[in-house]
Parts: structure tokens; sequence; C-alpha cells
């Protein structure tokens, strides 16, 4: 089972009153306690992705999975709905950070980032700004030091201050979606999807 912990290592607070309401709906869903990855993607209607599609979604699946067993229990699920429905914006940059540390070094790499947007542009479609433009427009606006890295803080303050970073960053995977998503039991709205050029949101920014 999941450890009482949200997906950014703090305590979870579930919304009580609907926490009857999300179990129904996880148990009715899944008989067996558990979400496996197949379960995930099919649950979002993101089958037959390429391989760096893949392994965006991969990441997300594995955030959520804070235990690290291959599933997504029903602690891990609230913690999840949790993050999407009470969180704020700070906790929210603190999971998006997490699903960019790919290797959990406790920083982001260009070549973190990159791979990321990359994955991003795969599963949303081709955008204005290259997942390179985006990287380098990234480090260049909030590597304060310089250094070719982002801290935590340095990603968290970076972003909270740009609202154009910080809808992209949103929209490399759409929290809002997945939770409207499991809660009607559907697939993803098929409108929203026929607009996947400006999904990600790389259209928005130019570089300066």
């Amino acid at each position: 089972m999941g450890n009482g912990q949200s997906i950014t290592g703090d305590q979870v607070a579930v919304p009580t009153q609907e926490t009857h309401v999300w179990y129904r709906t996880f148990m009715t869903e899944y008989p067996s306690g558990l979400q496996t990855l197949h379960e995930f993607k099919t649950l979002l209607g993101l089958q037959g992705l390429n391989q760096k599609a893949n392994k965006h979604i991969d990441q997300v699946y594995n955030t959520f999975d804070t235990n690290k067993d291959g599933f997504i229990d029903f602690l891990e699920f609230i913690a999840a709905v949790n993050l999407i429905v009470q969180e704020k914006m700070e906790q929210k940059l603190k999971w998006y950070f997490k699903l960019y540390d790919v290797d959990g070094s406790g920083s982001i790499d260009k070549n973190e980032l990159l791979d990321m947007f990359v994955a991003v542009q795969a599963l949303n479609g081709q955008q204005t700004l290259s997942p390179e433009e985006f990287t380098n427009l990234v480090f260049h606006k909030i590597d304060i030091n310089n250094d070719g890295e982002l801290t935590l803080e340095e990603f968290i303050n970076g972003i909270a201050k740009d609202q154009d970073l910080l809808d992209i960053v949103y929209k490399s995977f759409d929290l809002s979606n997945v939770l409207r998503v499991i809660y009607n039991g559907k697939e993803p709205d098929t409108e929203a999807d026929s607009s996947k050029s400006d999904k990600a949101g790389l259209g928005k920014v130019k570089m300066k």
C-alpha cells in the first residue's frame, strides 16, 4: 500500500467528505485495489504512443507510484487527487520538478528537460517553439548561477514568476484533465484532443 504521503513528500490532506466517493470509483474500476501502468494509459486514452511519448507517461506514472512497487494503490491515487484539487502552486511545481528530474539527482539538467519536452511534443503534436529552443529559454531565464542545472529552488522561484513558462509547465501534463477523466470515467475530452497543436503551449513563448 501507499505510504500516506503526498506525491511531493508531504503528508496527505485527503478531502475527507469525498474520500468514499473516490474509493468507490477506484475500486469499481480496479477491484484488485491496484492500477497498472497499462490501465493508467488506457484510462487516459494514451494507447499506441511512440517511444518518446511513452517514456513521458511512464515517468508520470512513476511519480504517482510513491512506494515504487509498480502499481498505484488507493492511497497513492488519493494523493494524486489531493495534488490536483487542493495543493497550492508550490506543491504542484514540486511535482513537476520531480517529473523532470528523471534520474532523481535533485536537480534538472538540460538533457533531462530537453528529453522531457521532446516527449511532450511527441505526445501533443508539433509546436512553434522547438524543445531545444524551449530548453534554452528556460535555462536562460531561471538558471541563476549559470551552472547548467536547475535546483528545486531555482525551478520553483523562476517558473512561478513567469506566467508563460508556468502555463507551458502545467500543460506538459494536464493534471486537471486527469482528474476529470477519472471522476467521469470517460476518455479525455475529444474537443481538447483535437487542439493538440496548442496543448503543450510551446507556441506561446518566443526567444528574446
